[in-house]
């Protein structure tokens, strides 16, 4: 029997945009992600579809990303930034003309952040979502939806099943908006699944999620086929669920490929190394990531040598290679038991580049090389569920894949304290739209249409994460608290018929994700 196998990609980033500072150290999340995954992604796939290599890939893209994949400033800001890392290389291969290893490291960074900048700016018109429309035109990609900001859909429901609903419906619209299209899957943030999401998605006309494997594993009955094939849940969409072995292998740095040795290291960042005053603007007077890395991982414990591009390369095509070998034994293992499998490997997009530089090398190697095989299909749920329409009805067990399987990352001690306010907003947004969905004046659709944006930015799963991790606590805490304030303070004026205009024009500024946003959803 041919095996199918579905490789899905989420590409998410929170929403960060600060038009009140001139430079903001955060937004280099989006800056970084552009230019090590998002444009290495699109350009391996351009180049597949150019070379009539057929080949299958899904993709979400949140509503968060698109927005600001979208956004005037931000695309100008990231044209400035690719323009200091061209100005830092080019500086670095001056300072390492004496040095032939780092001189051809400098050399390969000048060359790639110009490339980028000629494919972001000139072939592709800062439109990096018209790149993503066109490959989805030519059938080898499927783009599916997200929630409106990543918010973690079990917790709210819990709070609000309205207030859920509402995260599902914007992000529906959004996809709309931005693909012309309806979608039919939809990637729920951190694969969290509780029982009463099915009539949510199904109520926005979605046909099929992802879900971690033990959410089905565990799911009432227990499926027939394990995780191997999807199944339907008691208000109709499909659950897939994702193959842990085929995606420890790609994303653990100590069970998995990106831990190999010669692969670049992450950590080690001229930004750190070098004097402030070489590091020039690119810096802006802090230590920072810059992008440019010398180094390889070397091994524990041990002075990290320097980073060889082609061993690099070389690794990643036969990790490809051996990667494309397990997945032909898995099928044909799972094929003995008589039925047609689908394995699903969800991924961060930002595994591919940024976190893993040889990443989009492995990817492009692997869909090549699968090409080849006869009996290995590259496939997507929609394109599974249309030639595998009947299966079993499970409801799916509670499940993310976060760590241990739960929610216990968004429910620790250093975030906890955010959920109570988050309540309480989304009973006040409810109470208000319902005062004005008969009878609003085009003020009042402003407002609550603001109210909307400041609740839905304050509800994203990121900031209770990056307060657990410790990662960017501070900016975490500041950003849920920032977007609380705001609304209350829209609210209390609005309810009291004291509104301010000039706070109002501000959050407007602040805050300008969607602009279509429909309010009464929250009735």
């Amino acid at each position: 029997m041919p095996g199918h196998f579905a490789i899905i990609l989420h590409a998410h980033l929170p929403f960060v945009r600060h038009p009140e500072h001139e430079d903001f150290l955060e937004e280099d999340w989006f800056f970084e992600a552009v230019t090590e995954s998002y444009i290495p992604l699109l350009r391996m796939m351009r180049r597949l579809v150019n070379d009539s290599v057929p080949f299958k890939l899904t993709m979400s893209l949140t509503p968060t990303l698109c927005a600001m994949l979208q956004d005037q400033l931000l695309r100008e800001r990231y044209m400035r930034h690719l323009d200091l890392l061209i100005d830092l290389t080019g500086r670095e291969q001056k300072r390492n003309c004496n040095h032939p290893q780092l001189r051809e490291l400098a050399d390969f960074y000048f060359e790639l952040f110009s490339e980028n900048r000629h494919f972001f700016v000139d072939e592709w018109k800062c439109d990096l979502l018209s790149i993503v429309r066109e490959l989805r035109d030519t059938g080898a990609l499927e783009i599916i939806a997200s929630a409106a900001t990543h918010g973690l859909l079990p917790i709210i429901q819990q709070q609000s099943v309205q207030a859920a609903r509402v995260q599902v419906l914007i992000g529906r619209d959004v996809y709309i908006d931005v693909f012309d299209a309806e979608p039919t899957g939809f990637w729920l943030p951190e694969c969290a699944y509780v029982r009463g999401l099915d009539p949510i998605l199904q109520g926005a006309n979605i046909r099929w999620f992802v879900l971690d494997g033990h959410g089905l594993l565990f799911g009432t009955p227990r499926p027939c086929r394990s995780i191997y094939a999807p199944c339907y849940t008691p208000a109709g969409p499909a659950a897939f669920a994702r193959d842990g072995d085929s995606s420890r292998q790609v994303w653990s740095a100590h069970e998995g490929y990106p831990g190999d040795p010669v692969y670049r290291e992450f950590y080690r960042d001229i930004g750190f190394d070098l004097a402030m005053e070489h590091l020039g603007p690119i810096a802006r007077g802090s230590r920072k990531f810059s992008g440019v890395k010398y180094h390889r991982i070397t091994g524990c414990g041990n002075e990290k040598g320097l980073y060889n591009r082609a061993a690099a390369e070389n690794a990643a095509v036969k990790h490809a290679s051996h990667f494309l070998e397990q997945r032909q034994q898995q099928l044909r293992e799972i094929s003995e038991f008589g039925f047609d499998p689908i394995v699903v490997a969800p991924f961060d997009a930002e595994l591919f580049g940024h976190w893993w530089f040889e990443g989009p090398i492995f990817l492009e190697q692997f869909i090549r090389e699968a090409a080849n095989d006869q009996n290995f299909r590259l496939t997507t749920p929609s394109e599974y569920l249309g030639t595998h329409p009947t299966q079993q009805i499970v409801e799916p067990a509670a499940s993310t894949w976060g760590e241990n399987g739960h929610l216990g990352v968004w429910l620790d001690p250093s975030n906890v304290w955010i959920y109570p306010h988050l309540h309480t907003a989304a009973q006040r947004m409810t109470e208000a739209v319902r005062t004005h969905a008969e009878n609003c004046s085009p003020l009042a659709d402003r407002v609550l249409k603001q109210l909307a944006r400041e609740l839905l930015l304050a509800q994203s799963s990121d900031w209770a994460f990056l307060m657990k991790t410790g990662t960017a606590c501070e900016y975490a805490t500041k950003r849920t608290m920032d977007h609380l304030v705001r609304f209350n303070r829209l609210h209390d004026q609005f309810v009291t018929n004291g509104l301010d205009e000039e706070l109002l024009r501000d959050c407007e500024w602040r805050d300008n994700i969607f602009p279509n946003v429909d309010w009464r959803y929250y009735v």
